[in-house]
């Protein structure tokens, strides 16, 4: 993209005189709008969200393939005093390194996304994570670093490229979106994490079984063929990401991008008609085509407009909503132990060591088959029913409040709820439900509607990264207090940790109420700015890069 001049050195500039005026031009960015907000649904808004879907199908599948993996990780490399188990310590490392890396990438492509447009960013950080799943499934280790250091470090570069498929997919799958579908198109993006996390527990159910007779008659202390299922859990996680690799880096950057940053009409309205009819973009081969004078992104305008209290609310209240959701998220992990244990599917207890590695690997694959399938998955599919009419500020509100009584519930009746395993399994799968019907939908989809264009990456970047932070804060605060008061591995503590995590659900009604209601509303109109007059002075002669 080339260098945009200041909005000081535009005023400065000699008008073009052969250029449209002021009004035509504003008016042909209205109707190059009017035609994407209006446009009838075809085989581009599948595409889209198919090649947007499959990334986050990618993100899901490989941060919950080491929830798996790391039960096979343990089996293989911690044999003798450490009986099969990775140490607290190497096990918060490995799920650790993901959600830091996450947020640096979800800050850092954010932004870039807003300098250097969708389409240039689009591709690079599903690079990022097929090079770091492989280099996960090909780790080794020597006297000079163990695996575990070698998996925290591709973990984290993961991270990287998975926090910032959060922007990029959400930013261009709402600039591509009709207004009446925008929400169910990123809510069938979204989705596909469910389908991702299913997927995990599938693979490594079929490679556990396939490799049964192996792992069966492997030395009591030696779990040699286990090895070979956790990198064929992990390397498969690259599969999906490279078949979406080629469409992501052919899809033509977003219209409002060339319109709003580039600045661009003439070039956007011809993109407009292509994409609607083709799929492609067609470059203007015209060298004179004008940069309007609209408004441009510097940090001083970033400042002034979220110093704005009707901006800046909106800002908060994305950011903390992702917060205060993601802190009391972890809490569902806390328990899926104890769920699996009450539906019958955890730890085998009976059987030679090799057998019981068999079946406690094969149970616990099913298990988190049967936990995927009984909340997590439907969840999102009723967001996707209802989130373009009964909108995205009631299912969030109705998320939060749901999931206060739940975590109140499961949290001050967890000793009594233990007794009665059905009363606790059934509280489990609600709370998933409510987090899919709920506020894990809704924070994503609208940080990717109510920013201006120019920040909406940037913007979406922060609340997601202070979402992460929030899983982040969950983790080592659950991971340190969580057996307090007893012994190591007792969870003594956590019906207290799940009393802290339903006082941030609370919370979050009220941050809520900061946000818009953004359904059936263009994303012009939710951007709080004058788009009648959006563009202010005559064009200068330009080149789009």
């Amino acid at each position: 993209m080339s260098e945009i001049a200041s909005f000081e050195h535009e005023k400065e500039s000699p008008v073009d005189t052969r250029a449209p005026g002021i009004v035509e031009l504003n008016a042909a960015r209205r109707a190059a709008l009017a035609e994407v907000d209006n446009a009838k649904f075809g085989w581009f808004h599948v595409r889209a969200v198919l090649v947007a879907g499959v990334g986050f199908y990618t993100d899901a599948y490989d941060i919950f393939a080491i929830n798996l993996a790391s039960t096979m990780i343990g089996f293989v490399y911690n044999q003798g005093p450490h009986a099969g188990k990775l140490t607290a310590n190497q096990d918060l490392g490995l799920k650790v390194s993901t959600p830091v890396g996450t947020l640096l990438g979800q800050l850092g492509f954010g932004y870039l996304a807003d300098v250097y447009g969708r389409k240039k960013m689009y591709g690079i950080e599903l690079m990022i994570i097929i090079i770091a799943t492989i280099g996960q499934a090909v780790a080794g280790h020597g006297p000079a670093v163990s695996i575990i250091g070698v998996l925290i470090f591709w973990r984290f570069i993961m991270g990287l490229g998975i926090g910032g498929d959060y922007p990029l997919s959400a930013t261009i799958t709402s600039e591509y979106a009709a207004t009446r579908i925008r929400g169910r198109m990123m809510t069938a993006v979204f989705a596909s994490q469910g389908w991702g996390q299913l997927s995990a527990a599938i693979v490594s159910l079929v490679v556990i079984t396939a490799f049964k007779k192996q792992i069966i008659a492997d030395p009591a202390n030696y779990a040699h063929h286990i090895d070979f299922c956790w990198r064929l859990l992990i390397g498969l996680g690259a599969v999906p990401g490279g078949i979406a690799l080629y469409f992501r880096l052919t899809l033509p950057e977003t219209p409002r991008f060339t319109m709003d940053v580039e600045r661009n009409v003439k070039q956007a309205a011809s993109d407009v008609d292509a994409f609607l009819t083709t799929g492609a973009y067609v470059q203007d081969v015209d060298a004179g085509h004008a940069i309007v004078n609209a408004p441009v992104a510097s940090r001083r305008d970033f400042f002034a407009h979220f110093a704005k209290w009707e901006n800046g609310k909106v800002l908060f209240g994305c950011a903390f909503s992702w917060f205060a959701l993601d802190v009391a998220f972890y809490g569902l992990g806390l328990n899926s132990s104890i769920i699996l244990q009450a539906i019958g599917y955890g730890g085998a207890t009976t059987g030679t060591a090799s057998f019981k590695r068999w079946q406690t690997l094969h149970n616990v694959s099913v298990g988190n088959i049967i936990l995927s399938v009984a909340g997590l998955i439907p969840g999102y599919w009723v967001s996707f029913l209802f989130i373009d009419s009964w909108g995205r500020k009631p299912i969030q509100l109705m998320g939060f409040i749901m999931l206060t009584i739940t975590l109140s519930a499961m949290g001050f009746g967890f000793h009594k709820l233990k007794e009665h395993v059905g009363a606790f399994v059934f509280l489990y799968c609600i709370t998933n439900f409510f987090q899919n019907f709920g506020p894990n939908t809704t924070t994503f989809i609208v940080p990717g509607e109510v920013f201006p264009t120019r920040y909406r990456s940037t913007a979406h970047g922060i609340s997601a990264a202070s979402g992460k932070f929030g899983a982040i804060v969950a983790q080592i605060i659950a991971f340190k207090l969580k057996d307090r008061g007893g012994a190591a591995g007792s969870g003594n503590w956590i019906n207290h940790i799940l009393q802290i995590f339903a006082l941030f659900m609370f919370t979050g009604i009220f941050s809520t109420l900061l946000i818009p209601e953004t359904k059936n509303k263009s994303l012009e109109e939710l951007s709080g700015e004058d788009q009648d007059d959006f563009i202010k002075a005559a064009p200068m002669p330009s080149a789009r890069a």
